[in-house]
């Protein structure tokens, strides 16, 4: 499939992830539909899947697997996942698992639940990749309380951070030098990728010094 009415230059990016996905069944159609006027590259696209909203995500997610394997042959899928249920699930039908607000000591179980889903399944493995937030410099604490207490209004967040038993405003990365950041990131060796979500102070500045150095731990930023 030719990119290039998406032009991205090959050797900057591994893959293209595409944000999860909140699954409705009228929405499949659609989205095959968009990536295919986009032109976006199959070969390099991660497209996740989420249950959002719904009151029966294990299913949800289930049946926006199928469906979307069935509009987007050859595409990779991966499942937002945080519980224990959804990272098996994750791996049993996904491709990857998209992990989100993932401790470092959290890592292992996920993944150690994600690949019990692929084993039962005959899979050898599923991809573990993982958002990680990071802040550098000055108020790099405050913007990630801020990102933590806006997902605490959301009522499957609050009860994932209650459930983990962690102040989700220590979910991430807080340096003051982005030089040790590849040292920060080195404790989430549990994910196979960890794609760096830059918690910036709105300057571009801020962003690039974040992704020269979380470069060093080969993240996708």
């Amino acid at each position: 499939m030719s990119s290039s009415r998406f032009p991205i230059p090959q050797g900057t990016l591994d893959m293209l992830i595409l944000k999860a996905l909140q699954h409705d069944p009228r929405h499949g159609l659609e989205i095959a539909d968009r990536i295919e006027e986009l032109g976006l590259p199959r070969t390099r696209l991660v497209l996740g899947i989420g249950a959002g909203f719904d009151s029966h995500p294990l299913a949800s997610v289930r049946s926006g697997v199928e469906e979307l394997r069935r509009l987007l042959p050859g595409t990779r899928l991966a499942v937002a996942a945080m519980g224990p249920k959804m990272c098996r699930l994750a791996g049993e039908v996904g491709d990857a698992v998209l992990l989100n607000w993932v401790t470092p000591e959290g890592a292992p179980r996920a993944r150690e639940a994600v690949l019990q889903g692929a084993r039962a399944v005959g899979k050898e493995t599923t991809q573990i990749i993982g958002y990680v937030r990071v802040a550098a410099g000055e108020g790099a604490q405050e913007r990630l309380s801020a990102e933590a207490a806006m997902y605490t209004r959301l009522p499957h967040y609050a009860r994932h951070f209650e459930a983990m038993g962690v102040d989700p405003s220590t979910i991430g990365v807080v340096v003051e030098d982005p030089a040790t950041l590849p040292a920060q990131l080195a404790a989430y060796s549990a994910l196979d990728v960890a794609v760096v979500r830059v918690l910036s102070d709105r300057s571009m500045e801020s962003v690039l010094v974040v992704a020269r150095a979380a470069i060093g731990k080969d993240a996708q930023v």
